[in-house]
């Protein structure tokens, strides 16, 4: 049966108004400019992602005298895992980002795996002076020769310094700082400033559970406690811990939140990272948390950490782009399940879009919102808004140049509605909620390529039980090779990657419901590219 259906062509003053389908050769999967860099098929335009060979998780993410760093997990000789350094970039903005070279090299005691970094504003390590306070990364040295050899105590814990912002690193000498008594999966340390017992805190993950630790200088330390044998989902190995304060959305209370990203065992396969609430005393962090909670239910933001907050005013009015107790979070966009499988040819993954993460209580419960930050709207070209309706069985039709660099913005009450991306080739990208079984999903299984491993062609499912019964917000950010799609500021969160063999040019909105639904202030604004 043929539909009726509603044209509808979005004109702004950056794009080539067309209102049917290109018959012309197809275009790259990149964008248009001058130059060749960072335009190969499938490049993200406003992701950070290495310019070539191998990238995974985000590390030491730290903010020092007007910069942001973001370490990460890098192997600069192919597009496959292999023996981890520290890649290395600076932002003053977390949206425009300049590559630095490679931080730190594996040594003697091993490979370096992930891990965090600090101002150590006291020069507790005596690596600085009060003048000149260090930058501390602390790392997990993962040593291949004891893994092959059958060996559980291949994997401990190392410390670097630097004292020129992080252009150049010098590695302790007393390394590593803390052994292993027989651990396989003991790594990834992240360490903050506990400001009510003046000491360092680490969370380290120990199999599939945390342990907490703490030091005086960065170099002695001493276990506290250990959390999760009996709490959150144990379907593998434990990774990438973090635990942060954070005040409870228009209130005075203060709660402690929890990261621990998990591979594999996550909702909809693979990897993926879970969260919990409570309490730190200093010691202990305890919950009385029985659900599992997930950060975000995609297929592809994994091993998220988060920015380190130094004490407040510590810079006092010096830097304007001083980030001050916000908490915000980049995680590495892929599972591990396919990640070496991908299809790109010179570079392999990239980092999700920085969030802000804020603590909200619904009922009794809290949740944590994470969207993206302000800085983003310095990307976006806004040309306006319009309301659209649409009737059960007249689908509305949209075209655009190109919606892989995009933006789309609305406002909605109806908990059923579909959204498909398509293009000339016949990919179809498609998400929505059911109202029947009150669940969101993306459906990328005849997105563009997804040949390339079995698991890929999926249709991840979120459950949106408490969303409001009013109006709430839908935010979906399109690049090359990735959709972020975040429901009322936040509070349910989906990303993936996606491998359309053309960019898409059209979108349908269908109302699979009953009565009318109005999406409100429609947008579609293009995203600026990052790279120059």
């Amino acid at each position: 049966m043929n539909l009726p259906t509603k044209l509808l062509i979005f004109v702004f003053a950056f794009t080539t108004l067309f209102s049917c389908k290109n018959k012309d050769p197809k275009p790259e999967v990149a964008a248009t400019v001058k130059t060749d860099y960072y335009t190969e098929p499938y490049r993200p335009q406003f992701h950070f992602s290495p310019e070539e060979k191998w990238m995974n998780d985000p590390n030491g993410m730290v903010y020092h005298k007007g910069i942001y760093h973001l370490f990460y997990q890098y192997y600069p000789e192919d597009i496959v895992w292999g023996p981890m350094h520290w890649g290395h970039a600076i932002s003053k903005d977390l949206v425009s980002w300049e590559h630095k070279p490679i931080a730190l090299f594996p040594d003697k005691h091993g490979l370096i795996f992930s891990g965090s970094a600090v101002v150590d504003f006291a020069n507790t390590s005596g690596f600085g002076t009060e003048d000149n306070p260090p930058l501390v990364a602390i790392f997990t040295y993962h040593l291949m020769e004891g893994e092959q050899a059958g060996r559980k105590d291949f994997q401990t814990q190392g410390i670097a310094y630097s004292l020129d912002n992080g252009d150049t690193w010098t590695k302790y000498e007393g390394n590593p700082v803390i052994g292993n008594d027989g651990i396989k999966d003991f790594r990834d340390p992240k360490v903050f400033w506990d400001k009510v017992n003046h000491t360092w805190v680490m969370a380290l993950v120990a199999g599939d559970h945390l342990q907490l630790w703490n030091s005086d200088d960065l170099k002695k330390w001493t276990k506290l406690s250990e959390f999760g044998k009996d709490k959150g989902a144990h379907g593998g190995v434990w990774e990438c811990p973090d635990l942060f304060p954070l005040k409870v959305e228009g209130t005075d209370e203060e709660k402690w939140v929890l990261l621990i990203s998990i591979n594999p065992g996550a909702p909809n396969g693979g990897s993926g990272t879970q969260y919990f609430v409570g309490d730190f005393d200093g010691e202990k962090f305890t919950t009385d948390q029985t659900d599992i909670k997930w950060l975000d239910w995609g297929t592809d933001n994994y091993a998220g950490v988060t920015y380190n907050v130094l004490p407040e005013n510590y810079y006092g009015n010096n830097y304007a782009n001083d980030p001050g107790q916000d908490r915000i979070l980049i995680g590495w966009m892929s599972n591990w399940t396919y990640a070496r499988d991908t299809p790109t040819e010179k570079w392999r993954s990239a980092m999700t879009i920085p969030r802000k993460l804020s603590l909200q209580k619904l009922g009794d419960d809290f949740s944590l919102f994470n969207y993206p930050i302000r800085n983003f709207e310095l990307l976006i070209n806004r040309e306006g808004k319009k309301d659209i309706t649409v009737a059960q069985g007249e689908p509305e039709i949209l075209l655009f140049e190109n919606f892989n660099q995009t933006e789309i913005q609305f406002i909605i009450d109806s908990k059923d509605f579909r959204l498909t991306f398509g293009n000339s080739n016949g990919d179809k990208l498609g998400l929505g909620i059911d109202s029947e079984i009150h669940e969101f999903g993306i459906d990328r299984s005849k997105s563009g390529r997804v040949d390339f491993q079995e698991d890929f062609a999926s249709i991840p499912q979120m459950p949106v039980n408490d969303l409001p019964d009013s109006e709430y917000e839908v935010r979906i950010i399109l690049d090359l090779s990735s959709i972020e799609v975040f429901l009322n500021k936040g509070q349910y969160v989906m990303t993936a990657q996606i491998f359309p063999t053309e960019n898409y040019t059209d979108l349908t909105i269908e109302n699979p419901g009953g009565s009318e639904i109005n999406l409100k202030d429609f947008e579609i604004n293009k995203v600026k590219r990052i790279w120059k």
